[in-house]
């Protein structure tokens, strides 16, 4: 039985990616470095981003730290209030989730200010039990520090807990942990990249079949 769910924000619970990558590509501008096309930016989204650009770049940890800060002051001039909304059925299911008593959880790479923020805007933060950053924890995704330290808090055990996210990093660190894992399609990962996760659904609303099914499975 799933008794705690751990969603990952970008790509999963809200649709960042284009605000994500317009912000990458301004930096990389500002900053002079090697154009990079769009599906190579998307494809680094769920990193921190210091490890992000300089997965995407050939830089080093001094310029990895520029793109960092640049990156975090674009950012916020970029993201005015209703730049981000929330995936198709993602605020009606996670209502119905808190309803049955599971716990919902946010383990993010995102930092703290940020993703707290957005959680905020979206009106979720009276269903969502605790908020995970990759600023909270000593390694970030896919290590299961962040699952690791929902789990402590709650005293939740890794067959009772399931990873929600939309890349290879959310599964990894799903798996890492013990956890169940689901993998939503409409994010920024690949469909092959996610084909370890024990689950893979086009539309967040399935997470109530996935839940049902975990129940019946007793």
């Amino acid at each position: 039985m799933i008794k705690t769910i751990v969603f990952d924000f970008d790509g999963t619970l809200g649709d960042t990616s284009i605000l994500i990558v317009k912000t990458m590509k301004q930096t990389i501008e500002t900053l002079g470095l090697p154009e990079c096309p769009e599906a190579q930016c998307r494809s680094m989204i769920g990193l921190p981003l210091r490890e992000m650009f300089m997965r995407l770049l050939p830089i080093d940890e001094a310029m990895g730290r520029r793109c960092e800060v640049t990156y975090r002051e674009l950012f916020d001039k970029n993201n005015i209030p209703g730049t981000v909304p929330l995936f198709p059925h993602v605020r009606e299911t996670i209502v119905r989730l808190h309803a049955r008593g599971i716990t919902l959880t946010v383990a993010s790479s995102r930092n703290r200010p940020s993703l707290i923020g957005f959680i905020e805007e979206m009106r979720l933060g009276s269903y969502i039990s605790r908020v995970v950053s990759v600023t909270d924890v000593p390694k970030a995704k896919p290590a299961p520090d962040m699952v690791l330290d929902i789990l402590g808090h709650f005293g939740g055990l890794p067959g009772e807990t399931l990873v929600v996210g939309d890349t290879s990093f959310d599964v990894d660190m799903g798996r890492n942990a013990g956890t169940k894992t689901c993998a939503v399609t409409y994010g920024n990962g690949t469909f092959e990249s996610l084909s370890a996760a024990d689950y893979i659904i086009d539309d967040f609303g399935e997470l109530e079949n996935i839940v049902e099914k975990e129940r019946q499975s007793l």
